[in-house]
């Protein structure tokens, strides 16, 4: 490989780790905290981020800190919408085998964000509109993804965004939340009991391996999602959790 070619593979994936380590840094970061956490010298830092600047893939803040550019939510909605269509075939063998709606959703910055949606064929059903951002600690598909991460890192968000109660049966502490993600790595699926909306409860599983942490989720009001209905469910949203990491991989 020339020389030339060489450099600019280098450049290449120290934008993306710049990219990335705003993102960890949640969504904004100073230049000398890019500094230390890359690495690199503040020159080339500063010259790789005055291009993302100049591309709308990043942006100096009034406070001169860096955040994640606006170009990125136009390539992530599409991505999203073309990972959403990948998965659709899954989600809607899901709501065939259990006849409730199936949701797929990764995170999103501190949120989820909802990507696909299978309906359920009953009249009464649960609807959550695809690019709709919810909090995570208060819907089964956001616990999922939580549970992948550390208790640090749950607890960084949590302090970013805090606790807001959708409903009553809201989880309102960080220890309450850090306890059911514990739950929830144990048995393998997270559980959403009236937290998002009273009347409802919703299973949700982590999708495994993938490149952004990911879940599939079944809900219904709770006279059709009751306690029996789990031992049906988590077989069927292990398989298909299966199958889209499947489908990804080869995608």
């Amino acid at each position: 490989m020339a020389a030339g070619a060489s450099d600019g593979v280098k450049s290449v994936a120290r934008v993306f780790n710049l990219l990335e380590l705003i993102a960890d840094a949640g969504g904004d970061i100073t230049l000398s905290e890019l500094s230390t956490a890359a690495d690199l010298p503040l020159p080339t830092i500063h010259r790789l981020l005055r291009t993302l600047v100049s591309l709308g893939y990043a942006r100096q803040l009034a406070n001169r800190r860096y955040a994640l550019g606006p170009q990125l939510v136009r390539l992530g909605e599409v991505a999203n919408k073309k990972f959403g269509q990948i998965a659709m075939p899954q989600l809607k063998g899901l709501v065939e085998r259990l006849g409730e709606t199936a949701n797929l959703a990764t995170i999103d910055g501190d949120r989820v964000i909802y990507v696909s949606q299978a309906p359920s064929p009953h009249a009464m059903r649960m609807f959550t509109e695809v690019g709709r951002r919810s909090y995570l600690h208060s819907t089964g598909v956001g616990k999922a993804i939580l549970a992948q991460l550390s208790d640090d890192a749950v607890r960084d968000i949590v302090g970013r965004t805090g606790l807001p109660q959708a409903t009553e049966h809201s989880i309102d502490s960080v220890d309450a939340l850090i306890a059911d993600l514990a739950l929830t790595r144990e048995r393998g699926y997270a559980i959403d009991d009236g937290e998002q909306e009273i009347g409802v409860r919703c299973y949700a599983m982590a999708v495994p391996n993938m490149p952004v942490a990911t879940a599939v989720s079944v809900s219904g009001p709770l006279a059709r999602v009751g306690d029996g209905f789990a031992e049906r469910a988590i077989p069927v949203l292990r398989e298909t959790v299966a199958e889209i990491a499947a489908t990804a991989a080869t995608a």
